[in-house]
């Protein structure tokens, strides 16, 4: 390794190293005198070789084997692929070449990827369809759902709320409010400045009970209103409560029957 002008070592690269290599091939000195061999480079080891292989010669005497070639490998295989002999008499199968396998590839795309296709299903994809398809019926079975069922219901929740409401503010004031059916909906009395609504969102609705007292006492005894629809009465859901609990929707009259 040379050493710079300045002291310091310069590591030759790669280029540099082989370019000096002379010809023939770097002379290597061994540890007692005179002791010394020349390495060929890979260049001089290739040409050296014969066109047939280079000979082996084995520890016992006369015993030697010819190494081939690269070459002469491949030229020596059958166009069809090497056979090969297993262990078993009659045993044996041919090793296609690189060439022959190509060869022997279909055109028209990949074998295994059609069969696969043609098999079948994953799980996957068939758990995928169920859900879509349980999404699906739910979707219907809502928009199909019975309107006059589903606006009882959503009235009946709205004046529950309503009722809570005007309780809390008869707690509140210590005035007494009542609740009443009136010809366009409902109305509040003792209520001043209020802006509970007063109003049925659907048409089809109307309340059977009349009056209705929500203060302003603590507890106000067992209340129950109950609404019914226009176009069918048979529907109907109750508003009740015992005078301590707030009101909640029964969807069975019946079962206010018992209430004390």
């Amino acid at each position: 390794m040379r050493m710079s002008a300045a002291g310091t070592e310069l590591a030759p690269t790669l280029a540099t190293a082989c370019a000096a290599l002379p010809p023939g091939g770097a002379e290597l000195r061994l540890g007692r005198p005179g002791a010394s061999f020349v390495a060929p480079t890979l260049a001089t080891a290739c040409a050296a070789l014969p066109p047939a292989g280079a000979e082996l010669r084995l520890g016992r005497s006369g015993a030697s084997f010819v190494a081939p070639t690269l070459v002469i490998s491949r030229a020596a295989l059958p166009p069809g692929g090497a056979e090969l002999r297993l262990g078993r008499p009659g045993a044996s199968f041919v090793a296609p070449t690189l060439a022959t396998a190509y060869a022997g590839l279909p055109r028209g795309g990949n074998e295994l990827s059609d069969r696969h296709r043609a098999r079948g299903f994953t799980l996957l994809e068939l758990l995928i369809v169920v859900a879509i398809m349980a999404l699906a019926t739910a979707g219907v079975g809502l928009s199909l759902r019975d309107s006059s069922g589903t606006a009882l219901e959503r009235e009946a929740q709205r004046l529950a709320v309503l009722l809570e409401s005007a309780r809390a503010q008869s707690r509140m004031t210590a005035i007494p409010v009542r609740w009443r059916i009136t010809a366009t909906g409902f109305a509040f009395d003792g209520l001043t400045n209020s802006a509970l609504p007063t109003q049925w969102l659907s048409q089809d609705v109307q309340a059977a009970s009349t009056i209705v007292t929500l203060g302003p006492e603590p507890v106000i005894g067992p209340q129950q209103i109950r609404l019914v629809s226009i176009s069918k009465p048979e529907r109907s859901v109750t508003l009740a409560t015992d005078g301590v609990r707030p009101f909640s929707v029964r969807t069975d009259p019946a079962a206010m029957a018992g209430t004390p």
